[in-house]
Formats: structure tokens, sequence, C-alpha cells
């Protein structure tokens, strides 16, 4: 099921999966007895599939509802069935266990979807007909595509706006208003998958090629950081990137912690957060919005930290052709799926964002990669992550 933001996807997940564990004849011949339920962490499938307003728990009536083990990770049907709950985060935990049945949410966006992926397939080894859902909003990646293209795969798709009913009216006024017939609001609300942008810097198939499960030792680590001009609720995102480069010159983009709504305190303490975890050589912060400010806020949260202050005198497009010739000779790896960043690097093209946004995600990779491969810099320390 591809569908938009509030569209109902969640709701036809637990519905499928209540279906199934209870033996609706509407879905399934009889209970089926073992179930997977894969979300992007831990956190979002409990929250969402299992505890959230459309989730398992909130579908059931009283006296059929499953008891819910968050220690366990497990729901329990008063007949016997069972759903076990996976983080898509770690592929390996699929390995041993089997089932009939899996519904998988939000799988475009997951880190590692393709071992996940196949991981799961190799599960779902019980009973007479094995079947699985998926949930999602689309994002042209290969195994979407694959999908797509399998005539043994039942597609539905919906869009936000067929579950008016049920979302505030002020939200589909305001969302469809600023994002329809975007680039963005055609995936984002429409459910579409949104090909590459044919100016853009970055193409969907370059960053596939460029993806690994884990990064080579690395001789430098930065965060870099694009604070927004504001802390008010329609302010930019704060972008917050980190970054390494191994013995041989091949830069890895470790992680997107980019974040929106944010007061500096608090985009500062995350961006530090990120250095402490990666054991980092740097803060890379872009002074241009705010001046000092930008950097004062992060030694205010530890003064410790070495800030590397960076000032941008071109614009956006002309920073990061540079960087995008680095991916084009091979020389950039994306460690996971960072689907947000990805999606705005293929979207950017002469004119900024088809959506007229700024690309507070691309600016922080720009900055990162910049300060670790087209700048001369320090003497490194060799880690391995």
């Amino acid at each position: 099921m591809l569908g938009g933001r509030g569209a109902g996807k969640t709701r036809a997940g637990s519905e499928w999966v209540r279906g199934i564990a209870l033996g609706d004849p509407d879905f399934a011949e009889r209970p089926v007895g073992r179930i997977a339920l894969i979300g992007e962490t831990f956190s979002d499938a409990r929250t969402v599939m299992v505890e959230g307003p459309a989730g398992i728990l909130g579908v059931h009536a009283r006296h059929e509802r499953p008891t819910w083990s968050p220690s366990l990770r497990k729901l329990e049907w008063p007949n016997g069935a069972v759903a076990q709950v996976f983080s898509a985060e770690d592929p390996d935990s699929l390995r041993g266990p089997q089932f009939e049945a899996a519904w998988a949410d939000e799988l475009a966006k997951w880190k590692h979807g393709e071992a996940t992926w196949d991981m799961l397939q190799f599960g779902l080894r019980l009973g007479a007909h094995p079947r699985q859902m998926v949930t999602t909003t689309p994002r042209p990646i290969p195994l979407i595509k694959r999908f797509l293209a399998d005539p043994s795969v039942a597609v539905s798709r919906v869009r936000t706006a067929d579950n008016a009913e049920n979302l505030a009216p002020a939200f589909l006024e305001t969302v469809l208003g600023r994002y329809g017939g975007t680039r963005l609001g055609r995936q984002e609300l429409d459910g579409e998958i949104i090909e590459d942008r044919p100016d853009a810097l970055w193409t969907r198939d370059g960053i596939e090629l460029s993806r690994v499960e884990a990064a080579l030792p690395l001789m430098r680590i930065v965060v870099a950081v694009d604070p927004p001009a504001s802390s008010s609720k329609r302010a930019d995102a704060c972008g917050i990137v980190a970054a390494g480069v191994d013995e041989g010159g091949t830069a890895y983009v470790l992680e997107d912690a980019t974040a929106s709504g944010l007061k500096p305190p608090e985009w500062a303490a995350k961006a530090v957060a990120l250095y402490r975890r990666l054991q980092a050589d740097a803060l890379v912060v872009e002074i241009n919005q705010g001046g000092e400010m930008a950097t004062g806020v992060i030694r205010e949260v530890d003064p410790s930290v070495p800030v590397v202050s960076v000032r941008a005198t071109r614009g956006k497009y002309l920073r990061a052709e540079p960087v995008s010739v680095l991916y084009a000779q091979g020389r950039v790896r994306h460690v996971g799926a960072l689907p947000e960043l990805e999606d705005e690097l293929c979207d950017f093209g002469p004119g900024g964002l088809s959506t007229g946004r700024s690309p507070d995600r691309m600016d922080a990779l720009v900055w990162a990669l910049t300060e670790l491969m087209l700048r001369t810099r320090p003497e490194p320390r060799m880690r391995v992550l």
C-alpha cells in the first residue's frame, strides 16, 4: 500500500493484522499463529504500529485485544496468535524466527532495507500461504520498484485527501496549499513515486551505487551544522550531518540528524551529542546565519568541543557542485539509507529545491564533505566505527 501522509496506511495495516490474527473471513481462512511486525526502529514500531491511535491495540474491541508485553516485544491474542516486533535497524534479529505473515511499515525509510527484507523472506516459511503487507510513503528505491514490476504483488494507492474526514481541516488546507502539485507533495501527499529531477546534481542510481553497510576505519570524522536563522515554528530545519574519511581518501556519510523546531540550545545539544557518540574531531558550523551566535551556543553546551567556523561566500549550487563531483568520481559512500537527505540531494538543481524550501540537510552535507575532502585538513587520527 503506497500512500500519502495521514492517508490511513497505519490503520489499514493494523486492521489487516487484527483480521489475520483473529481469523476474520475477510482476511484469512483461519487465524494466523505467528506474525512479524517490522518498523523503521523499535520505537516507531511500538509507538505507531502497536500503541498509536491507529495501531493494533486501538483497532481491537476490548474482549479480543491482545496482551502487549513491551519488554518482550510481543503481542499475544487470547486465541494463541502471537506477533513479534522487530526493528529494521537490526536485520539479523530476523534470523531464526519463523512466521506465517508479516506487516512492514514505512519500508522506504528503512536504513537497511534490502538486508532486512531478505532476512524477513527467509523467515516467512510457516503455513500453507505465507503473506506480507507493506505500508509506506513511496520513494523510488530499488526494492519498491521491484514490487511494482512484480505481477504477484497486489498494489494499492491512497492519497492524503482520500482520508479527509479523519484529518483536521486546517492540516489539509495547510499542506495542500503549500505542497499540492509540487514534487514533494506528489510523493508525500499523493503517494506517487517521483523519479530524479532532470537538472539535479545527484541521481538516485548514483547514490544507490555509493551505498555500503558500514564504513572502513576512518582517519577523521566531523559533524557539520547548518543552523536555522531563527527558532520560530516556521523556521528552517537545523541541518546536522556527520561524515568521515578513510586512509584512502574515500568519504563516508554516517548519519543525518537534522531536526526541526528546536531552539538553539536544543540543536546545539543534539549536534554535540552526535559529536561525542561518533568520537568526532570537530564540529563544522556555518556562521552566516546569526554570526557568532551559532558557535557561542555550542560552546555553552560544551566549551571543550573544537568548532570550525565556515562562512558561505558563494551560492548553494556553486558550493554543492564540487561535492556532487566527488560522488560522480566514486569518492563518497552512504552508510545505510539516509532517505530525507537523499530526497533533498536528488531534488536540488540550479533553482534550489522544487518546494522552495531551504536544503538544510544538503547544506550540512556539503559543509562536512568540503571540510573533509576539499580543504587542507589537520593530521588525522585512525579510528574504527
